[in-house]
C-alpha cells in the first residue's frame, strides 16, 4: 500500500483542483454556446431565485411588523440594493471579469494577484458605503418623502445593516472570483445557504420566533449580515485553500496599481451604471412619496420586484461575463458576442414573460403582502405593473447586456444607456405629472419609457459593433 504524507496529499488536491480550472476555462473557449450558457447559467439562476424568496419574504415580515415597517423597508430598500449591485454585479463582475481575461490569456499568477486585489477593494468600499450611509443616510430617507415614523424604521434597519456590510462585500467579491474560473456551481451552493439562513433569521429575530428576541427592523437587518458573514468564510477558505484552483505563493508581493487598475477600470464604469440605477429608482420613490404613505408603499412593492429582476437577470449575466472576458482574452471577439446576444434574449424572454403576467394579474405579487383594506397601497401597486410591466423585458435586454459588456471590458454604452434612462424617468415624470396631471400614472409612464431607453441604446450600440471599434 502507498503511503502519501500530507503535503504530498495537499500537492495532489491543487494539482487536481488546476487541472479542474484548466478545465472549465477550454468550456468557455470550445464548447458550444447556448448549451454552456444554459449549465452555466441554472446553479445562478437557482440562486437568484433564492435571493428573489429572501426579498420576498423580508417584504412579507415587514408587512407583519406594520404599513409604516413596508414604507420604512421602500426608503432604506435602494441603499441595501446598491450594496448588492455593487457588490455582486458592478465591482463583483470586474472582479470575475478580470479573472476570467487572465485565465482566458493562461496567466495563472495573475488571477491569483487579482483575488487578493479583489479582496482589497472590497473592505475599501464596504467602510466607506458604512460611513456615507451613518452620515448621510438620516437625511437621505428624509428627503425620500417619508414620515417620522417610516425614517424611524429605515434609520433602524440601516444602522444594522450598513456597518455589518463588509460581510457583504467579501462574500460577493470571493464568489465573483470562484465565478472568474468558471465555476458556477459552488457560487450557486454558497448563495443558497446564504439566503436560506438569511430568511430563517430575519424572519426570527424581526418577529421573535422560539427563543430569538423580537428585534424589529433591526432583525430584518441583523438576519442577512449573519447569513452573509457565514457564507463569505466558506468561499474565502474554498479559494484560499486552493479548491478553486488558484495559486497564492507570492500573490501579495506581484500586486501592483495595474491590478487594481484593471478591475477597477472595468468597475468603476460599473459602479456608475448601477448608482444610476439605483439613483433613477430613488428620485422614482421621492416623486411617488409625495402622493402619500399608501402610494408609496404600493409602489416600493413594485419597485422591489423591479430589483428582484436584477438578481435572476445576474444569474444568466454572471455566466456571460465569465464566458464572453474569457473570450475576449483569447481574442475571440466574434465569439463573445454570440454568447452576448445568446444569453441577453433569453434574459429578456424570461423577465419580460414575468413583467406581463403582471401586468394582467398584478394581485399575483400584491396579495402577498397587502389587505384588501389596504386600498391606496393596491391602487398604486396595480397602475405600476399595468403600465410598467409590459417594459420588463427592454430592462432585462439593457441590463444582460451589460453583464456582458463588462466581461468584453467595455463600459462605456452601458453607461450611456443608464443616463439616458435616468433623464427620460425624471423628465418625464415632471412633465407627466405637472404639466398634464397624472399623478402617480404618469411617474409609472415615464419609468416604462425609460425601461425601452435603456435596453434600446446599448443593444443598438453593440449590434452596430462598439466593442470592436473600442478594441481597435
Amino acid at each position: 500500500m502507498v503511503v502519501t504524507s500530507p503535503v504530498q496529499t495537499a500537492r495532489l488536491s491543487a494539482d487536481a483542483a488546476a487541472t479542474a480550472r484548466a478545465s472549465r476555462t477550454r468550456l468557455l473557449l470550445e464548447a458550444p454556446i447556448a448549451p454552456t450558457l444554459a449549465k452555466l447559467a441554472a446553479p445562478n439562476v437557482v440562486a437568484m431565485f433564492a435571493q428573489a424568496a429572501q426579498g420576498i419574504a423580508e417584504a412579507y415580515y415587514a408587512s407583519r411588523l406594520g404599513v409604516t415597517a413596508l414604507a420604512g423597508l421602500a426608503l432604506v430598500f435602494p441603499l441595501v440594493m446598491v450594496t448588492q449591485m455593487l457588490s455582486a454585479g458592478a465591482i463583483g463582475g470586474a472582479i470575475s471579469a478580470a479573472v476570467a481575461r487572465a485565465l482566458g490569456a493562461s496567466d495563472v499568477a495573475r488571477a491569483a494577484t487579482l483575488t487578493v486585489a479583489a479582496w482589497l477593494i472590497a473592505a475599501k468600499l464596504a467602510l466607506v458605503m458604512a460611513v456615507l450611509v451613518a452620515l448621510f443616510g438620516p437625511r437621505f430617507f428624509e428627503v425620500l418623502g417619508g414620515g417620522t415614523e417610516s425614517v424611524a424604521a429605515a434609520k433602524t434597519y440601516a444602522l444594522v445593516f450598513f456597518p455589518g456590510c463588509i460581510a457583504v462585500w467579501l462574500c460577493n467579491a470571493s464568489l465573483s472570483v470562484i465565478r472568474g474560473t468558471g465555476d458556477m456551481r459552488i457560487p450557486a451552493l454558497v448563495l443558497l445557504l446564504v439566503f436560506g439562513t438569511s430568511i430563517a433569521l430575519s424572519g426570527g429575530l424581526a418577529l421573535g420566533w422560539g427563543p430569538l428576541p423580537a428585534l424589529g427592523m433591526a432583525g430584518l437587518a441583523l438576519g442577512p449580515i449573519c447569513a452573509f458573514a457565514l457564507g463569505g468564510g466558506a468561499a474565502i477558505g474554498h479559494i484560499a485553500f486552493g479548491r478553486a484552483g488558484l495559486v497564492f505563493r507570492g500573490a501579495v508581493g506581484r500586486l501592483s496599481a495595474d491590478m487594481f487598475r484593471d478591475i477597477l477600470t472595468v468597475g468603476t464604469l460599473a459602479s456608475i451604471n448601477t448608482v444610476l440605477t439605483a439613483v433613477t429608482i430613488i428620485m422614482m420613490t421621492g416623486l411617488v412619496g409625495r402622493f402619500g404613505e399608501g402610494a408609496l408603499a404600493g409602489y416600493g412593492l413594485g419597485a422591489r420586484l423591479e430589483f428582484m429582476m436584477i438578481p435572476v437577470i445576474f444569474g444568466i449575466g454572471a455566466a456571460m461575463t465569465a464566458m464572453v472576458g474569457a473570450n475576449v482574452g483569447a481574442g475571440r471577439i466574434d465569439r463573445a458576442l454570440r454568447v452576448a446576444w445568446t444569453g441577453s434574449c433569453a434574459a429578456a424572454a424570461i423577465v419580460g414573460s414575468i413583467g406581463l403576467l403582471l401586468a394582467v394579474f398584478p394581485d399575483l405579487w400584491l396579495g402577498l403582502f397587502l389587505e384588501p383594506s389596504n386600498t391606496a397601497a393596491l391602487d398604486a401597486g396595480r397602475s405600476y405593473f399595468r403600465i410598467v410591466g409590459p417594459f420588463y423585458g427592454f430592462f432585462a435586454l439593457g441590463l444582460a447586456l451589460y453583464f456582458a459588456s463588462q466581461g468584453a471590458g467595455h463600459m462605456k454604452w452601458p453607461v450611456i444607456s443608464s443616463l439616458g434612462r435616468m433623464a427620460v424617468a425624471l423628465v418625464g415624470s415632471l412633465i407627466l405629472t405637472t404639466s398634464m396631471g397624472l399623478g402617480a400614472h404618469g411617474i409609472f409612464a415615464a419609468i416604462g419609457g425609460a425601461m425601452l431607453v435603456y435596453g434600446g441604446v446599448i443593444a443598438l450600440a453593440i449590434w452596430f459593433g462598439e466593442w470592436r471599434k473600442a478594441g481597435r
